[in-house]
């Protein structure tokens, strides 16, 4: 008999597969092969659903007693196991993933070594999942009360109130209580009756009322309509609307009429009235009027011409953008997004912070009215998947965010930009441990795409890997200040006569050039002999002054939150911790608290010491928040704005802060790093590092070269237009490599010696990382399973005979405890740590990171 079956490869959503590979007993060295559970699983398709499903589909499968949501991964007219279920049904008419998409999420499980199920998941936007709802119903018949438990009787008066329930409802009225042994007790007897079925996402779209006239509304005369407030309606509908539907919000307020009155519209057949999809691009405050293209400069032509070849080509390359800050990055891509679309083609642009994505956004939809949308987590679910829509029905073909921006169903994707390519934050911070940059790298190949990387001060590994040849540099050695008749105009709107530099090129559309701002580094060394205990330094307490008396706004920058890093008693030297984490807490002003940064724990201030109850309880180090109370203290009068962690929670906070400096509605910002990064801000000629040494010394392999690329980022905001500017650097640390390196704005001074420093300690890119990190409540048991892994690994290399691998640890992590458990860890050091890795069991509480960007 000739089987015509369909099968689907499906990854199916269930917790089954969320470590690397199967939990086992404690093994032995010898056990250590043992195969990872399934990654996806094989279904037969129905006839009736035959015709319907492709790569990409959400399904509902049946999955052991409960039925489930996958995704279906591949189609096959043949099946590798003998049995197989059919698909349920199919959840959304058009496919969730593209097989690019699906491609991508196999690198990624097989490279970061992560489950399959947990990389497709990270490609939908989050609340788009559907779920299995269990119904109880009571049963026509009345039973016995004296045959019941209490608890049974308290699930039987429930539901003979309230109806039949969902096991979830039931959960939310019976807190606290064990009903589950009761409802399976009346299930049995016939009491209770459970049928299963479907919920639909949480995330939908948002619904919009609408109205619009009918044929007859147009034509309907105002003075056969006794209410004024009728007439005032139909009036303004048939002045306003030419056959188009119109949101009902906006008729009652322009009208200032009720929904009765629209309703007797209605019933007499002038209006038609329904609820309709929306999905409208996001608003983001400030937009730019539309722009065309400005004229390259002969750097950015250079640059250009080598990337619109790779367009023209449509394959795939990589190019690391080096230029300076204000050196023209941005108008490259806006120019290589512009050729995409040219030619029907979509892009994905990513940007490191939030914060950034606002000022990105605007650049890129004045540039591409209707085109852009935008995905990253500071938005509603609801809104998260709003774009997403819009993106995967081709509405919009550019999308601009931040990490999980790379994961969008762009159709016909043509280019990916990664903004900042060297910042930490592309990191995933949770399994699967991935890059974004990296990701997007590889998804370029999947789809033969160009990556351009850009970053004036670019990750070592990316540089590394432009100066051996794998990557094509290109570079943009000066900032560019503007155009001549653009500049002029800034200059006479400020009342300024400013020395242009020489003009380039020949016509009156002249290019100028700034120097990048000059940086003074204060040796706080020599404050603190001069008698100076303050924060700010002299020059740069005198720089303030001289900024702000002219009208011009000033960036302080310390990469720390809080008023003050740590308490202390000066009697005993007790430091108040975080009980579960082990790290002191940091006092914060407002709420007179003290506050893990780690887990949120939070402590009211103590009047005494709790140890010794000595009163010399002593405030150490500063944060941003204690910047702002000097500094308003400091200049009375001065209007300052906070950028931390600590004002962002809320929607919307990074755009209305953004919004108010840009509109000179302060004079002073002070932020960590979130304003170190991609803002043009014109009026800034002033930045200030308070301290440049917060970051420096930390015990991590990357803390140098962190540190040079923020003092160099935030260096970069000041003197972006014809006022000019100054950056002030106070250290500790004045004749370290890193702070001259980035005083000079010198990358390449500062990438031959950390460079150096790498090879001779053999860390990235000279060899690969792989960070095992175990964590559990018991100190004893994760310092024991630390060990014992240890072991095999080490037995493992020796077998397999395995050169250039080294172990680091076991060790505890620099942070050893957090949030209640304790940590330790092993890094493997090697060339090829897969070859290590593949196959070893890691019980649960393991955490593979591959390219870690942090040790701590």
């Amino acid at each position: 008999m000739v089987d015509n079956r369909l099968y689907a490869e499906v990854v199916v959503h269930t917790p089954l597969g969320r470590r690397v590979v199967r939990s086992a007993p404690v093994p032995q060295a010898e056990d250590t092969d043992n195969l990872p559970p399934p990654a996806s699983f094989h279904y037969s398709i129905p006839d009736a659903l035959r015709n319907e499903i492709l790569v990409g589909h959400l399904v509902w499968v049946p999955f052991g007693s409960r039925q489930l949501q996958g995704v279906v991964l591949s189609l096959s007219d043949t099946s590798p196991v003998a049995e197989t279920r059919d698909i349920l049904a199919l959840l959304d008419p058009q496919p969730v993933l593209t097989p690019y998409q699906i491609a991508l999420a196999r690198w990624i499980s097989e490279y970061y070594m992560a489950p399959l199920h947990l990389a497709i998941w990270n490609m939908l936007p989050p609340g788009i999942g559907y779920r299995e709802s269990v119904i109880l119903t009571l049963a026509e018949s009345v039973p016995d009360p004296t045959r019941l438990s209490p608890m049974q009787q308290k699930v039987v008066d429930l539901l003979r109130s309230r109806g039949s329930l969902n096991t979830r409802q039931l959960s939310r009225f019976l807190r606290d209580e064990d009903w589950r042994s009761a409802v399976e007790g009346l299930v049995r007897q016939g009491v209770l009756r459970r049928s299963r079925e479907i919920q639909g996402p949480r995330a939908r779209p948002r619904q919009e009322e609408v109205i619009r006239l009918t044929a007859a509304g147009r034509d309907f005369s105002l003075d056969d309509l006794r209410g004024a407030k009728q007439r005032v309606l139909l009036d303004y509908l048939q002045g306003r609307m030419q056959g188009d539907w119109v949101p009902v919000a906006a008729v009652l307020t322009e009208t200032g009429t009720t929904r009765a009155q629209l309703r007797g519209l209605l019933e007499r057949g002038l209006i038609e009235w329904r609820s309709q999809e929306v999905r409208a691009a996001l608003q983001v405050g400030c937009e730019f009027a539309p722009t065309a293209p400005p004229r390259f400069t002969p750097e950015q032509e250079m640059a250009w011409r080598e990337i619109a070849g790779a367009l023209e080509a449509q394959r795939h390359r990589v190019f690391l953008l080096h230029g300076v800050t204000g050196s023209g990055k941005t108008e490259i891509y806006l120019r290589a997004v512009g050729e995409v679309l040219a030619r029907g083609l979509g892009a994905i642009v990513l940007v490191p912070e939030i914060a950034l994505t606002p000022q990105t956004i605007r650049r890129f939809t004045a540039r591409f009215p209707g085109h852009v949308a935008t995905l990253h987590s500071n938005l509603t679910v609801h809104e998260r998947y709003s774009q997403w829509l819009r993106v995967r029905s081709g509405e919009a073909s550019v999308v601009v965010g931040s990490r999980s921006a790379v994961f969008a169903p762009v159709a016909n994707l043509g280019l990916i930009v990664v903004d900042e390519e060297h910042e930490w934050s592309y990191k995933q911070d949770q399994t699967p441990y991935y890059h974004a940059r990296d990701v997007a790298i590889q998804l370029g190949r999947i789809a033969n795409v160009p990556v351009i990387l850009g970053s004036a001060t670019p990750d070592v590994g990316s540089y590394y890997r432009a100066v051996q040849g794998e990557y094509t540099l290109l570079e943009l050695p000066q900032r560019i200040l503007g155009h001549r008749r653009q500049l002029e105009k800034q200059a006479d709107q400020r009342h300024i006569s400013a020395p242009f530099p020489e003009r380039i090129g020949g016509d009156d559309e002249g290019i100028r050039y700034m120097e990048l701002p000059p940086v003074l580094v204060v040796d706080l060394r020599q404050e603190l002999r001069a008698g100076n205990r303050g924060i700010f330094s002299r020059a740069l307490q005198k720089a303030m002054s001289e900024a702000l008396s002219a009208g011009e706004q000033v960036i302080l920058f310390l990469n720390r939150r809080g008023a003050a890093t740590f308490v202390m008693c000066r009697d005993c030297g007790h430091v108040l911790r975080c009980p579960r984490c082990n790290v002191s807490l940091t006092y914060h002003g407002e709420g007179h608290n003290l506050i893990c940064h780690h887990c949120n724990y939070r402590l009211p201030m103590p009047d005494a010491c709790p140890q010794c109850m000595s009163a010399r309880i002593k405030f150490f180090g500063i944060g941003t928040q204690k910047v702002q109370e000097v500094t308003e203290a400091t200049f009375p009068g001065v209007r300052t704005l906070r950028w931390d962690r600590d004002v962002t929670g809320a929607a919307g906070s990074h755009e209305r802060i953004l919004e108010k400096f840009i509109n000179h509605e302060a004079d002073v910002l002070i932020g960590t790093q979130m304003i170190a990064k991609g803002l043009d801000l014109p009026l800034v000629t002033l930045v200030g590092v308070v301290s440049a040494d917060t970051a420096l010394h930390l015990p991590d392999f990357r803390a140098i070269e962190r540190t040079f690329q923020i003092l160099t980022q935030v260096a970069g905001r000041a003197g972006r237009s014809v006022l000019g500017g100054k950056v002030i650097i106070q250290t500790y640390n004045p004749q370290h490599y890193c702070i001259q390196a980035a005083s000079r704005h010198d990358y390449k001074a500062f990438y031959q010696q950390e460079m150096a420093c790498r090879r001779e300690l053999w860390y990235p890119p000279f060899s690969q990382l792989v960070r095992l990190v175990y964590v559990h409540r018991s100190a004893r048991a994760c310092r024991e399973e630390a060990k014992r892994m240890h072991r095999i690994l080490l037995h493992k290399i020796k077998r397999l005979g395995l050169p250039e691998t080294d172990l680091v640890g076991p060790a505890p992590c620099f942070l050893t405890r957090l949030r209640g458990r304790y940590r330790w860890q092993i890094v493997v050091c090697s060339k090829d740590p897969h070859a290590l890795l593949s196959g070893v069991p890691l019980p649960l509480g393991w955490r593979v990171d591959v390219d870690p960007v942090s040790l701590l």
